[in-house]
């Protein structure tokens, strides 16, 4: 297994402190500010925070990660790579802003996530699905495994030989169906015992919280759509 520092992911990726002013008195007649740290944890998705101890925080700095955290790793490879596929074919296939935007989003995002997801698995010496460098597939392991929220061959099929109003509303809900599956795997992380080590516990609350306010605005704009489209 590589070696890993983990203090600069500590500082940056999970943990918040909150420095909390105290006083103390010196020879009885001056007050003098100290400060103490309390470290928060974050929970789970769907879990509240925790205020750590130095052991706690010892502990998690060297939480090893697992089989269940590998495996979530290598399958979002190729559920992220899928969604990029997806939001690729917006550009040729829809006038409309709001969708353009929303798919301009989810690419960068999603291959910047696809990278971060390649080093980690890279700096642990476990294998990292790799992307096709024409038509965009995740390649390596995990391939061919479906997953929640993938589509068919089909299903993407008829997404891209749709077009205008009707491409804007199956991307729209095929995105939604997408991003519903992520969800699904985050939980089936932390349900597989997964989620504990520093940096995949981060990253999977990241995707939970992210794709989750992303599906509130699809479905927003996906009955805005619907609407206008009913009046004509």
């Amino acid at each position: 297994m590589a070696s890993v520092n983990r203090k600069p992911a500590l500082a940056l990726l999970l943990l918040s402190a909150v420095l909390l002013g105290g006083c103390s008195r010196d020879s009885g007649d001056s007050a003098q500010p100290t400060e103490t740290v309390e470290v928060v944890q974050p929970g789970a998705p769907g879990e509240g925070t925790r205020t750590l101890t130095p052991e706690d925080v010892e502990s998690i700095e060297a939480a090893p990660h697992t089989k269940a955290d590998v495996r979530f790793m290598q399958r979002m490879i190729h559920h992220h790579a899928q969604a990029v596929r997806m939001a690729r074919l917006v550009p040729k296939r829809s006038r409309q802003r709001d969708v353009r935007l929303l798919a301009e989003r989810i690419d960068l995002s999603q291959v910047g996530e696809i990278e971060l997801m390649q080093n980690w698995l890279k700096a642990r010496n476990e294998a990292a699905p790799e992307l096709h460098p024409v038509h965009g597939h995740a390649h390596g392991v995990g391939q061919g495994s479906r997953m929640p929220g993938m589509l068919t061959a089909r299903q993407f099929k008829r997404l891209a030989a749709a077009r205008d109003g009707a491409f804007n509303r199956l991307f729209l809900r095929s995105m939604i169906y997408h991003h519903q599956g992520a969800l699904k795997m985050v939980a089936g992380l932390y349900a597989a015992g997964g989620g504990g080590e520093l940096e995949v516990g981060n990253f999977a609350r990241h995707v939970d919280s992210d794709q989750q306010v992303e599906i509130g605005r699809m479905q927003k704009l996906l009955a805005s759509l619907s609407r206008d489209a009913a009046k004509r």
